[in-house]
């Protein structure tokens, strides 16, 4: 069992049903899924973007530990030279173990490797517990070779709880060591 999961049933599940009032267990704020996703703009001809996209499902691959689904456009747009179901990105959705895996690599490891890293934002909340990151570089995960990718990119991770408010899911985050940004002193 990841020692994240083991410390988020044993020391913060009691301290955010204390906090938050919670009388059941089911009640309490969790992680249920995260959502990785990366989007090609780059190249516009279609031919040209198989190999690309094959690249950056290798890249996802290795990150994540899991096979990722390529999505497709729904619709054709002439502006941008797009045709319904070329390949526009690549997403993944974690859950269970590869999820903690995840999370703990991202926290430990990812994160800090981020070039003059001052914390992650604190407003980036849906309204319903819900908390989207943007990583700039898919480079600071460390089991990226720097020689195989072909340029940098930025992807997007999405993490999903059953918090109903943007409090219980910052709190929720926090404990399990998420870096979020100092407030400015006034």
């Amino acid at each position: 069992m990841s020692d994240l999961k083991t410390t988020y049933q044993q020391e913060i599940v009691p301290q955010l049903e204390k906090e938050f009032g919670i009388n059941n267990v089911f009640a309490v704020p969790k992680l249920e899924k995260i959502v990785l996703n990366i989007g090609v703009t780059d190249p516009q001809d279609p031919r040209q973007r198989k190999p690309v996209i094959e690249n950056i499902v290798t890249q996802f691959e290795t990150i994540s530990g899991q096979k990722p689904q390529v999505t497709l456009a729904k619709k054709s747009i002439a502006g941008f030279k797009l045709r319904e179901g070329d390949p526009m990105g690549v997403m993944v959705t974690l859950r269970g173990k590869r999820m903690w895996d995840f999370l703990t690599k991202l926290i430990g490891i990812a994160l800090p490797r981020v070039k003059d890293f001052r914390g992650v934002s604190r407003v980036a909340f849906d309204g319903q517990g819900n908390y989207s990151l943007g990583i700039e570089e898919q480079i600071i995960f460390p089991e990226i070779n720097y020689d195989s990718i072909e340029s940098v990119r930025s992807l997007q991770i999405n993490f999903v709880t059953s918090a109903d408010t943007n409090e219980q899911a910052y709190r929720l985050l926090e404990l399990l060591g998420m870096p979020f940004e100092k407030e400015e002193s006034k």
